[in-house]
């Protein structure tokens, strides 16, 4: 079954999810950013932190 197989399958039961980020020491959903904000925000890369560099 591909990928869109099964969210076809599961439509109704999917729900809209809103993203937030922090922005100037507050935080904002994304969807309610610019054309050009957006297009940071997905170019923006997560930070992980290495447990085994921190010991």
């Amino acid at each position: 079954m591909s990928r869109d197989e099964i969210l076809d399958k599961i439509k109704e039961k999917r729900t809209k999810c809103t993203v937030y980020t922090r922005v100037m020491g507050y935080h904002r959903p994304v969807e309610s950013f610019n054309i050009g904000k957006k297009g940071e925000h997905r170019q923006r890369v997560q930070f992980r932190e290495n447990p085994k560099k921190c010991a």
